[in-house]
């Protein structure tokens, strides 16, 4: 098994766009909430070989601060403010608040702490176990291979798109947490910049500020788990949630994420107020096509023109899925598309890793994900899992 004597991840960074948005909105806000997340593998668990090298990895990161040229990078953004930017240049990632062990084969990660902490712990321990056991297990694959592919697929992108106008195309890479290695990511996303006019940015803010491309995100599940006791009353943290983002960031960053207890759910609390104040919402569950129809008629039965809200669609796309999503919609709502593991870890032979590190507490109580797909749904609680159905009037469905 390959070892490591120097870090995977070097830069703070390198993480995921939406983990910084709702660090600084949890720094403002939450300052005193606690959080316990844990590791899930969607797929057969045979990670706990791994356990050394991930922890040597870990113990790494302790030393990661924010440069003063980062610092001044982030500065350039008007959304991040000055107390909030000072306070990350002296963060630390504080190792003791991850344990990882080795169970019966089975790769177990609990991280417990203060939530605005824990935040940035996600993203660069998923990106960690996956370059890991990528390059374990598929140790002659190198970028330019990767790249190699990745210009296969434009190819056969642009013979599929003549006969569209593609003026209107967005594509984000979404990539950073289940890459096949940083290096694959960045080749990948380098490329696309070089040939591919329809990249727009990426959610990664170190390869964003690397390589001159705008860095995309808003917020992630957990933003709305948390609110479940965070809020005075369930029934109403989803619109709490909602709220209290648009309070932080007023017109920047107002793409809502639609599916952390449903889009039924989500398009009740989603109000006029609401609907004119972001900007749009994004996919990550269930038949996109169906989803996009959804919001088209929510718009429009609350006198909303479509064609100035934007839906971004985020949900396990590729080149093929993103052309049949833009054809259905282009000409009818803004669109984005978000393309993650399919872009940065679409490789011949290669099999991705289908991993995630979710919230299972806030403030010592469980917090839910109940989602359009079932197998995104996630609980340690059923009986909360239960009063959530409950409060949201949603038909209880077994996790099992």
């Amino acid at each position: 098994m390959k070892k490591y004597n120097y870090p995977i991840i070097k830069t703070l960074l390198d993480t995921d766009a939406y983990k910084l948005h709702m660090q600084q909105a949890v720094f403002f806000c939450y300052k005193n909430v606690n959080v316990v997340a844990e590791f899930i593998c969607r797929g057969p668990n045979i990670l706990g070989t791994y356990v050394h090298i991930l922890l040597d990895q870990i113990n790494m990161m302790e030393s990661l601060s924010l440069s003063n040229e980062e610092y001044l990078y982030m500065n350039s953004f008007p959304f991040f403010k000055k107390e909030y930017l000072h306070w990350l240049k002296n963060f630390r990632y504080n190792i003791t608040q991850v344990q990882v062990n080795n169970c019966y084969g089975e790769l177990n990660i609990r991280i417990t702490g203060l939530w605005k902490e824990v935040i940035l712990w996600e993203v660069p321990i998923l990106s960690l176990i996956s370059e890991i056991f990528h390059k374990s297990n598929y140790p002659n694959i190198t970028p330019n291979i990767a790249v190699d592919y990745l210009n296969l697929k434009l190819k056969r992108f642009f013979k599929d798109t003549k006969h569209l106008d593609l003026s209107r195309l967005k594509i984000v890479d979404f990539g950073t947490r289940r890459r096949f290695s940083y290096d694959v990511q960045y080749s990948i996303i380098k490329r696309l910049k070089e040939k591919f006019p329809f990249l727009v940015g990426s959610s990664n803010y170190h390869i964003s500020r690397i390589l001159k491309l705008s860095p995309v995100g808003t917020q992630a599940h957990e933003w709305f788990q948390a609110h479940q006791q965070i809020s005075s009353n369930i029934k109403y943290s989803q619109s709490l949630a909602l709220k209290i983002w648009l309070c932080q960031y007023k017109k920047h960053l107002s793409i809502a994420l639609t599916d952390c207890i449903t889009m039924d759910s989500f398009l009740r609390d989603f109000d006029l107020s609401l609907s004119k104040s972001y900007q749009g919402i994004r996919h990550d569950s269930g038949d996109p096509i169906q989803w996009g129809e959804k919001a088209l008629k929510h718009y429009i039965n609350l006198g909303i023109d479509p064609s100035t809200k934007t839906l971004l669609f985020s949900d396990n796309l590729n080149f093929s899925k993103i052309i049949t999503l833009y054809e259905k919609f282009n000409n009818r709502i803004n669109v984005i598309f978000g393309i993650g593991t399919k872009l940065t870890c679409d490789i011949p032979n290669v099999k991705p890793l289908n991993i995630v590190i979710k919230l299972v507490k806030c403030n010592g109580k469980p917090v839910a994900k109940i989602s359009d797909s079932p197998g995104k749904m996630f609980c340690i609680d059923p009986k909360f899992m239960y009063s959530l159905f409950q409060a949201f009037n949603l038909p209880f469905k077994n996790m099992e």
